[in-house]
């Protein structure tokens, strides 16, 4: 699924117009979705590592510090700048995570409870987004309030993501057997996309929010113990080698600019 199935058919000056005032999202191209579930992962390890590392109320201050503070750059540039939207994007992954698990670990929410929760709230962003803009196409994002929404939805997408793959591996999936119920899972929208049975726009964000689990999943498994199901990785160890890729991608992105339209170039 790439950002051309996403946009509607508008006149082609319009849709230009519109194109590059969007720039600050990027193109939706395979690089994307790659980096987006490696910075689940990563988002998910790290959390648990920085609470292991620094205590959990440390930790999570220090999330929220990151959080701001990128979201701050974020909103600051004009235009799409891969560097900046994907640190964004891993900040958020991990103060998501802490969000997630601070209900469940600090208050003591079940996962049975929590993942509703999410969901209810992720729902809520998307008919405020809707009532108020008309859309949740990201090729819209060319306002201040529409990237609010935006980046509202996307921190629900992680927390709800969080909860819901804590929730499997711990009803008996295991880290690995999530991992495989999400792979199959990401793999409805497109497909129901491409039959014609759901809009691009639905077909998008359900991958985005299976993305988070998928990822987490994937990142838990090679780094709990054997005993948990896992390769004994350990937790600095995956989230170091997921940062580095992470790097790799974005740093290709931001040379070969692949995932910025022509016409946003100019």
């Amino acid at each position: 699924m790439t950002t051309d199935h996403l946009t509607p058919n508008r006149p082609a000056q319009h849709a230009s117009h519109i194109r590059h005032a969007a720039s600050k999202v990027p193109e939706v191209t395979v690089y994307f979705w790659i980096i987006k579930v490696l910075t689940t992962g990563m988002g998910e390890t790290a959390s648990d590592w920085l609470a292991h590392l620094l205590g959990p109320i440390p930790a999570v201050g220090l999330g929220g510090l990151g959080f701001v503070a990128a979201l701050a750059v974020q909103f600051a540039v004009r235009r799409y700048v891969a560097w900046i939207y994907w640190t964004a994007i891993v900040v958020v992954s991990v103060f998501g995570t802490m969000a997630a698990d601070v209900l469940h670990v600090g208050l003591g929410v079940p996962y049975l409870v929590s993942t509703p929760v999410f969901m209810v709230a992720l729902a809520a962003v998307f008919v405020l987004w809707y009532r108020s803009e008309g859309t949740l196409s990201i090729h819209s994002i060319h306002t201040r309030r529409r990237e609010a929404f935006y980046w509202a939805a996307v921190l629900a997408t992680f927390a709800l993501g969080t909860a819901a793959g804590d929730l499997t591996a711990t009803i008996g999936l295991g880290y690995l057997g999530s991992a495989v119920v999400y792979a199959a899972a990401i793999a409805v929208p497109a497909v129901a996309h491409r039959w014609g049975s759901l809009n691009a726009v639905a077909a998008f964000w359900s991958a985005y929010v299976i993305t988070r689990p998928l990822g987490a999943s994937v990142a838990d498994w090679m780094a709990v113990s054997h005993q948990r199901g896992g390769l004994e990785l350990g937790l600095g160890p995956v989230t170091l080698s997921w940062t580095v890729a992470i790097l790799g991608f974005v740093g290709y992105l931001a040379v070969s600019r692949t995932d910025v339209r022509s016409d946003a170039m100019a």
